[in-house]
């Protein structure tokens, strides 16, 4: 097993693709030697954070849990990989450095359209009807990162391709068993 902990962070749209990403990775990183955990923004929003609406103090107390576990996760040898919106850039950069772990941000970039298009819930179409509030890329501003150390885009990109993009990254900067690595 690897012992090298750090926490991937994606952040983007909902329906940009953050957990099915996330779900695609785990076993091939599993296959790896790493130990992997997915911290899924919906999961813990029912788990860990029950009770917190969509305000900008709920959804930077979430996004601070998230980051809390992650860090824990990660400094004992663990790949966190996080799947939440994360809208706001001020608390992704505070979680960044608050870590005692290597931090990757993963911007998992779509186009609102496809967002929109890919919308099995029906949330978007309540937002622009104003069913539901501060939806963030609606109603409620998402802040795009500016220096995330992978951009995927999944509107343009397949799953594999994507994917692909992180691993390349995680090798090129020896963040992956060695052995493991070398062998695939």
């Amino acid at each position: 097993m690897s012992d090298k902990g750090l926490t991937l962070w994606f952040t983007g749209l909902s329906g940009s693709g953050k957990s099915t990403l996330a779900q695609y990775l785990t076993p091939k990183l599993l296959e790896l030697g790493s130990k992997v955990e997915v911290l899924d923004g919906d999961e813990v929003r029912e788990n860990l954070s029950k009770g917190l609406g969509f305000s900008k103090e709920d959804r930077d107390t979430n996004i601070a849990r998230i980051g809390y576990v992650a860090n824990m996760l990660a400094r004992n040898g663990v790949i966190a990989i996080t799947a939440a919106i994360s809208p706001y850039a001020s608390l992704r950069r505070a979680v960044r450095e608050r870590a005692q772990a290597r931090f990757v941000e993963v911007y998992v970039q779509c186009a609102l359209d496809v967002v929109e298009e890919r919308d099995t819930k029906g949330l978007y179409k309540k937002a622009r009807a104003g069913i539901i509030k501060n939806f963030t890329g609606i109603s409620d501003p998402y802040e795009e990162p500016e220096h995330a150390e992978v951009v995927v885009n999944t509107g343009e990109e397949t799953i594999e391709q994507s994917a692909e993009k992180v691993l390349d990254y995680l090798r090129s900067e020896g963040l992956l068993n060695e052995t493991a690595d070398s062998a695939s």
